[in-house]
């Protein structure tokens, strides 16, 4: 049974899709399952997805792609959760480590903790790692390992040239440029065929299924399909990011082990650590904020001039189509929706969505339709969770300024997390909480934010339920001990890095 698809849009998004769809069904036979991707040479990606979700490790491993090639080629650098300044309350921080507690499924510490913002220092060693600037791993470590968990920080463009080297020459991508002149469709609505041009020369392509890699404009997804936008703007008020690239005051300087979220009087700002510089932007709503104020916030952040660096800037919408799968187009990417880069969700939905597509493409035409079913339905669920994450962030907050005001006004709440928040006032998150096939973030990754924020669910209420504070106080024991271990053992982040580089 014969099949193709076509990808059409690079960048990481487009070339991430292709080698995990291409990888999945390496062992095809020649001619049977053809893929192709096609992109503009003129239009330029957003570039700034440097983030990532440890997720993003078995996708490096499973497409064939070496972990020490990814940190050369990408000037990568390990990332072990996010730290977040100033959230809460002014002079306040918290991390979400990506390593879960210790005893994780089995006791909740918070119970057993004078101060719940104690958590992640208690239940977890890797807070301590990331204050202290060490790698994840100690040199005796193989590749995609380590005593804790971890994602990668990198940069975006590298990565998607890597990702574009690594289809066409291992895993048979068959790569076109040109760009989209026309989406035809078929008298039931379906993508027929794309009229491309390239160099004034007009070409046609066409396939069976078609994955809109095309970013904000959503050319096949939106525009030719007129799947509706569904607005988050009420929820997440932010809607620009201004990025800068800034470099490291020496080749020696000490790189960042986790992603540092800083807030300020109306958004936040991300600083980055790659092994050359550092990723540094400004995300913000145009609502309560000029770009001339955003600007003067990241000048004072960096703390040194910053009118010669290039700045890039980004407007963006908060939310998602409502359909991510039409008839035989898949959005992947920011064609399907975008909220913002807190907790670096957008990487890990391309990982999602391509595995899906790679798993489901050869299903019976007449599943397709089930297919189609399903995977809406899974999609409009993730959103709907992450929309509930990412606003988990804000809506604890105790800042005064009306930016964090507004985002504590309960009709800008959803449903949902008024109800997980109604629950939790009596008990922290569970695992059964989130036991969706469907779920990207664990109870582990809610009780950080929820306990870093200074949320103290009323324990005394069913006291009786915490009946184990010695197997609890072994756990915080244990945990010192580990933490005095791997504080002695493990490496500092650059200087693994660089002999790590340079062996082998």
């Amino acid at each position: 049974m014969q099949k193709s698809i076509l990808i059409v849009g690079g960048g990481t998004a487009g070339w991430l899709s292709a080698a995990i769809i291409a990888s999945h069904h390496k062992n095809r036979p020649k001619d049977q399952f053809t893929i192709h991707l096609v992109e503009a040479a003129d239009v330029p990606t957003v570039g700034v997805g440097e983030g990532t979700w440890p997720t993003l490790r078995n996708t490096i491993r499973s497409i064939g792609i070496d972990e020490k090639t990814l940190f050369k080629r990408c000037f990568a650098g390990f990332k072990q959760g996010a730290k977040f300044v100033n959230w809460a309350s002014d002079n306040h921080q918290y991390y979400h480590p990506f390593t879960v507690p210790l005893g994780y499924g089995n006791i909740d510490l918070a119970p057993y903790l004078e101060d719940v913002q104690s958590f992640a220092d208690d239940a977890n060693y890797q807070a301590a790692i990331c204050d202290a600037g060490l790698a994840p791993r100690a040199p005796t470590e193989a590749e995609f390992q380590g005593v804790c968990n971890y994602a990668y920080h990198l940069d975006a463009g590298a990565l998607g040239d890597l990702l574009k080297e690594h289809c066409r020459d291992v895993l048979g991508v068959q790569h076109h440029t040109g760009t989209v002149k026309e989406v035809v469709l078929d008298d039931q609505g379906h993508i027929a065929n794309l009229n491309l041009e390239r160099e004034g020369e007009a070409f046609s392509l066409s396939a069976d299924m078609y994955v809109d890699c095309t970013g904000f404009r959503s050319l096949l997804l939106g525009q030719a399909l007129k799947v509706p936008f569904k607005s988050i703007d009420d929820v997440l008020f932010n809607d620009t990011a201004l990025a800068l690239r800034v470099p490291y005051k020496d080749e020696h300087a000490p790189i960042a082990c986790h992603t540092i979220a800083t807030g300020q009087n109306a958004g936040w700002i991300w600083d980055i650590g790659l092994t050359h510089r550092r990723g540094i932007g400004h995300v913000f709503s145009s609502a309560f904020l000029s770009e001339d104020e955003a600007f003067d916030n990241l000048a004072n952040y960096v703390g040194a001039p910053i009118d010669d660096l290039q700045i890039n800037r980004i407007k963006f919408q908060a939310g998602y189509r409502q359909k991510a799968w039409k008839h035989n187009c898949v959005g992947i990417g920011l064609s399907g929706g975008f909220v913002e880069p807190l907790e670096a969700t957008a990487i890990m939905l391309v990982e999602v969505a391509a595995r899906y597509v790679a798993e489901n493409i050869y299903a019976d035409e007449k599943l397709l339709p089930i297919v189609e079913k399903r995977f809406n339905q899974q999609m409009d669920y993730r959103w709907q969770r992450i929309t509930d994450f990412l606003k988990l962030h804000y809506s604890l907050t105790k800042r005064d300024e009306p930016y964090w005001r507004a985002h504590t006004d309960e009709a800008t709440i959803p449903i949902s997390l008024q109800e997980d928040l109604c629950v939790w006032k009596n008990r922290g998150p569970q695992k059964s909480d989130f036991d969706g096939v469907a779920e990207l973030f664990p109870a582990a990754s809610y009780q950080y934010v929820l306990y870093g924020m200074g949320f103290k669910p009323d324990f005394d209420t069913q006291a009786y339920l915490y009946d184990q504070q010695q197997t609890a106080k072994r756990i915080i024991e244990k945990n010192q001990t580990l933490t005095r271990q791997l504080l002695q053992d493990l490496p500092p982040h650059r200087n693994y890095i660089n002999h790590w580089l340079s062996t082998g």
